[in-house]
């Protein structure tokens, strides 16, 4: 059954209307849906909807709901990775594939050692770009909620948020660590925060400050991971561990 998204803003008891021109141009154009169809749409809230199409035109599509799964989320831990932005793309696979993977939330870190500079205009279009990617990702692997892409985010500026989060990490490859093993084998947290460093590791200042905010090193054993590498590791992990 083919997969919609819409915000939760846009859904009354018995009525869903989806205007966003990239869903109404998958929905009519590409898909061809028409009325009487049958589809499935999901919310920013994480409930599903059984849709049948009532009505289209060129500025809306309206979804009589037929059906509704509630989510349910009393029980999941919640995912935040932070990850040094890499050079090229390949931010856009990192994305891409946490999303595949349950992470909720992802923020794209600016670090001591990060290469790639933005201006301010690029930061807006880069988190736009990185937001739209999740949606895609979030419909073809059948996830009922999209993970928020924040902007490009200092490290300095994750740290003095990091104090809600319930476990932090952040792997490193210097000083004593632990593996994600033992840190695993503890008490189940309500929200983990990882944060990734680039190509040369965080700096010493950035280790040292982030211990001191609760942070506990992590090591990934023998091996050096890229950053895009590293970052699907330990989502991969933590999804199989809460999942």
């Amino acid at each position: 059954m083919h997969r919609f998204y819409s915000a939760s803003e846009n859904v009354s008891r018995d009525r869903i209307i989806i205007s966003d021109s990239q869903e109404l141009h998958h929905l009519k154009d590409v898909l061809r849906l028409e009325a009487g169809d049958e589809a499935a749409v999901f919310d920013d809230k994480g409930n599903v909807y059984k849709v049948q199409v009532e009505s289209l035109s060129s500025r809306n599509v309206v979804l009589k709901v037929k059906d509704i799964r509630k989510s349910d989320k009393s029980n999941k831990v919640s995912i935040t990775i932070g990850c040094a932005v890499p050079k090229k793309s390949k931010m856009d696979d990192i994305v891409d594939k946490l999303t595949q993977l349950g992470v909720d939330r992802i923020i794209p870190l600016m670090t001591q050692r990060v290469i790639v500079k933005f201006d301010k205009d690029k930061k807006s279009g880069r988190q736009k770009r990185w937001q739209k990617i999740a949606l895609n990702a979030s419909k073809q692997s059948q996830r009922n909620t999209v993970p928020v892409v924040e902007a490009i985010t200092d490290f300095d500026e994750v740290i003095r948020r990091a104090q809600d989060f319930d476990l932090k990490l952040i792997p490193n490859l210097t000083g004593k660590r632990h593996t994600l093993k033992e840190i695993l084998e503890q008490k189940k947290p309500g929200s983990v925060l990882v944060l990734i460093g680039p190509e040369g590791d965080f700096s010493p200042e950035e280790i040292s400050m982030a211990i001191k905010a609760g942070f506990r090193p992590i090591t990934f054993g023998d091996y050096v991971f890229r950053v895009e590498t590293a970052a699907v590791y330990v989502a991969g992990i933590l999804n199989y561990e809460f999942s």
